[in-house]
C-alpha cells in the first residue's frame, strides 16, 4: 500500500506541471488551435471538395480524427520532454532526486503534466472540428480510451528524450525528425487502401498510423487496422517506456552533468 508522503509528493509535482500548461496557455493551448484551424481551412473546406469520400465520409470528416491526435500526441511529447529538460538546466531535478521522492512518482508527476495538456488540446481541436463538420461518436468510450493512452505514451516518450537531452537542440530533434514525419505519414490524411507494395508495408510499420485509426474508429466507426489490437500495442508500449525511464532515473543515468 502506498504512503501518505507518496501521494503527497506526486500530487505536489503534478500540480506544478497542470499549472505550468495553464500558466503558459498562450504559448501552450493556442498554437495547435491555430495551425489545425488552418489544416481544416486548407485541407479540409479548399481541398477536401475536390477530393471527395473517403470510406464514405466527406474528406474533412476523415481527416478530423488525424488532426485531433496530432495535436494531442505532439503537445504531450512536448510538454515533457521541455519541462523535464528545464528542470535539469536549472538543476532543481536534483533537489527531487535527493528527495524521498521514488522514481514512479516522479515520472508520473511529470508525465501527468503532458497527459493534461495533450487532452486540452485535443479537446479545443475537437471543438474547431465541429466549426466546419459534424462528428457522429458512434463509441466514445473508445475514443476517450485511445486520447489518453496515446497521451501518456508520447509524454512518456518526451520524458524518455528529457532524460537523455543534453542541450536545448536535443530537445527539438525527435519532434522535427521523427514524431512530424511519422505522423505525417501515419494515415492522417489518407487510408492505407490507397497504398501497396513498398509504402504500404513502410506505412504499416508506422506506430502512429494504430493511433490514429483507433481513435477513427472511436470517432467515425471507421478503421484500417484492428482498434483491439491497436490498445494492446499501445499498452505493451507504454510497459516499455515506463520501464526504461524507472530504470533511467533511479540510477541516475543521463542526469548528473
Amino acid at each position: 500500500m502506498l504512503s501518505k508522503a507518496y501521494w503527497i509528493s506526486l500530487l505536489t509535482l503534478a500540480r506544478r506541471e497542470v499549472m505550468r500548461v495553464l500558466r503558459i496557455w498562450p504559448q501552450s493551448l493556442l498554437p495547435p488551435v491555430m495551425t489545425m484551424s488552418l489544416y481544416f481551412v486548407v485541407f479540409g473546406s479548399l481541398i477536401g471538395p475536390r477530393v471527395g469520400q473517403m470510406h464514405g465520409f466527406p474528406y474533412i470528416q476523415f481527416i478530423a480524427p488525424g488532426l485531433i491526435m496530432m495535436s494531442a500526441i505532439t503537445n504531450a511529447y512536448t510538454n515533457v520532454s521541455s519541462s523535464f529538460f528545464s528542470s535539469k538546466f536549472q538543476r532543481s531535478i536534483e533537489e527531487i532526486q535527493v528527495s524521498p521522492m521514488p522514481p514512479s512518482a516522479i515520472i508520473l508527476g511529470f508525465t501527468l503534466g503532458g497527459v493534461v495538456r495533450g487532452l486540452f488540446a485535443g479537446l479545443l481541436v475537437m471543438g474547431v472540428a465541429l466549426f466546419f463538420t459534424r462528428l457522429h461518436m458512434p463509441h466514445p468510450g473508445m475514443m476517450l480510451l485511445v486520447i489518453f493512452l496515446s497521451s501518456f505514451l508520447f509524454a512518456l516518450a518526451g520524458l524518455f528524450n528529457g532524460i537523455f537531452a543534453q542541450k536545448f537542440d536535443d530537445v527539438t530533434i525527435i519532434p522535427t525528425f521523427v514524431i512530424t514525419p511519422l505522423t505525417y505519414l501515419g494515415g492522417v490524411f489518407y487510408s492505407i487502401q490507397m497504398l501497396h507494395g513498398f509504402w504500404l508495408q513502410i506505412t504499416l510499420a508506422n506506430p502512429i498510423l494504430y493511433l490514429v485509426n483507433a481513435f477513427r474508429y472511436g470517432m467515425l466507426g471507421i478503421s484500417d487496422v484492428n482498434p483491439h489490437g491497436a490498445i494492446i500495442a499501445i499498452l505493451g508500449f507504454i510497459v516499455m517506456l515506463y520501464t526504461v525511464c524507472w530504470w533511467l532515473i533511479k540510477t541516475g543515468r543521463r542526469m548528473r552533468s
